[in-house]
């Protein structure tokens, strides 16, 4: 009861709102109500064999398969769940996320065998000033449901880039091709990696992780997202 109590009284400065539909949480939701939690637009693409991800990376990486939980639309509940997340400082929506996700990919041969996830790393200037990786957290909320370890000491990001939002695919692809870098490499040799980011757009961003994590270790890279949007 004291816990309870002291729950409203938070809820009276803070309100808890839900980061899709910005509406009251009651008690037993976590970040995201139950209304948007069952209208999640999902893409399904993990029990889809040449999806549309997939094929973003056709002739330019080498992968096992690749998938996305949310189709990411403007103005929509999962572009509102991701601003909450990357800018208003609550990284748990992407645990949380990754969490449910983890779910749904139990039910994919294609995702099973991974040994370890890893995130699309940050600069650390970015890191200090936003405080976390949402990738991370996304990775973490995998890690709880499927298991699996979470690697952050492998792939780094080692040159700062400005943000993609606004670039062309060329622009995308220019900007990171030599961003990232490895290290403790044997970490990963001939193992099976998932590789998580928060949106894949272009896919320029994953495409550089992707080969820069197969250089000279033999890993087989598997694809995973929060969101999926198109330009």
């Amino acid at each position: 009861m004291v816990k309870d109590f002291l729950l409203d009284v938070a809820s009276l400065v803070y309100p808890r709102v839900c980061s899709g539909c910005q509406q009251s949480l009651f008690k037993h939701e976590e970040f995201i109500c139950n209304k948007c939690y069952l209208s999640l637009p999902k893409t399904n693409y993990h029990l889809q064999q040449e999806n549309p991800i997939e094929k973003i990376f056709f002739g330019r990486a080498d992968i096992k398969a690749a998938s996305s939980f949310l189709f990411f639309q403007k103005k929509g509940s999962v572009q509102k769940m991701m601003h909450a997340l990357k800018y208003k400082n609550k990284p748990e929506v992407a645990q949380l996320l990754g969490k449910w996700y983890g779910q749904d990919l139990k039910k994919s041969d294609v995702f099973s065998n991974i040994d370890y996830i890893i995130p699309v790393p940050l600069h650390k200037k970015r890191l200090q000033k936003r405080g976390y990786n949402q990738s991370e957290h996304f990775a973490k909320g995998l890690s709880e449901a499927l298991n699996i370890p979470v690697v952050t000491n492998v792939l780094i990001k080692s040159k700062f880039t400005e943000t993609q939002t606004h670039k062309t695919r060329e622009e995308r692809a220019e900007n990171i091709s030599t961003t990232f870098q490895l290290q403790n490499s044997e970490i990963i040799n001939n193992k099976n990696i998932l590789l998580v980011d928060d949106v894949i757009t272009t896919g320029a961003t994953t495409e550089a992780c992707i080969l820069k994590l197969q250089e000279n270790t033999n890993a087989t890279i598997s694809v995973a997202s929060i969101a999926y949007a198109t330009l």
